[in-house]
């Protein structure tokens, strides 16, 4: 089984740069998809529904923003926009799967880099999440939650770490809150079964040259059960070609459907 994220930082510039070309060649089983930054009318042509897939969008309210998308190679017997939660739902940020006994989920946290508000409200979703993700642990299902979570776990996930210790994205905070999924919560990082070493990153500034240099940050995972772990068999991330300021995370797993 082949999962792929990526943050697209708009859905139609990515198909521009030929995203879709390229996952046509990828032969996975699901693709999450974050900050499409359209909504559903505006995604009408026959390249945002690639054949062989089930598609669905999860919009936000504000037009140009947000939204994330799932396609599943798999019909789903349930398919669930949101969590409830209105503040966090209108921005169109989690969108869940159900196939067999598997859910996979598109996520999107939120970024606290704009300004002290939005990282407030960062702060308030790791909190709502935190209680989420121990009580989605103990449901028996198996769960796969990708995306962008907008936050670099180690000091190996970022290159200018002793720079960015202030920062948000490393905030102390937010790394401990990692630490406590990662551990206590009973979740693992699927991309760290299989690649333990460090200059791997998912998202590259756009200022300098830092994607030629790959001073990048590690911010985009797929989190899965502990009972997951041993089932990953391989991780990449796919750079040979830039379709956003993120790179497609792709983890195949020993994972029958």
């Amino acid at each position: 089984m082949r999962i792929i994220t990526l943050n697209a930082n708009g859905i139609r510039a990515a198909a521009r740069k030929g995203f879709f070309d390229w996952l046509d060649t990828q032969q996975a089983d699901f693709v999450c998809i974050q900050e499409t930054k359209a909504q559903i009318h505006q995604l009408e042509d026959e390249v945002f529904h690639p054949a062989g897939f089930h598609c669905h969008y999860h919009d936000a309210e504000k037009k140009g923003y947000s939204g994330v998308a799932l396609y599943s190679r798999h019909e789903p017997d349930q398919v669930i926009a949101g969590i409830d939660w209105p503040e966090f739902d209108i921005e169109g940020r989690w969108l869940q799967v159900d196939v067999g006994d598997l859910s996979v989920v598109s996520l999107y946290l939120p970024s606290g880099t704009s300004k002290e508000e939005r990282q407030a409200f960062k702060i308030q979703c790791l909190d709502h999440f935190g209680v989420m993700l121990q009580e989605i642990a103990q449901r028996g299902r198996d769960y796969v939650i990708c995306g962008d979570w907008n936050i670099a776990h180690t000091e190996l996930d970022l290159k200018n770490w002793k720079a960015n210790r202030k920062n948000s994205g490393f905030l102390p905070e937010e790394r401990a809150w990692l630490d406590d999924v990662f551990g206590d919560w009973g979740w693992a990082d699927a991309f760290r079964q299989v690649e333990p070493g460090p200059d791997h990153y998912t998202w590259w500034s756009n200022r300098g040259r830092a994607w030629d240099n790959n001073v990048g940050w590690r911010i985009d995972y797929q989190v899965i059960n502990q009972s997951l772990a041993p089932r990953v068999v391989g991780a990449g991330i796919y750079k040979d070609a830039r379709f956003s300021d993120h790179a497609p995370l792709i983890i195949d797993y020993d994972y029958p459907l």
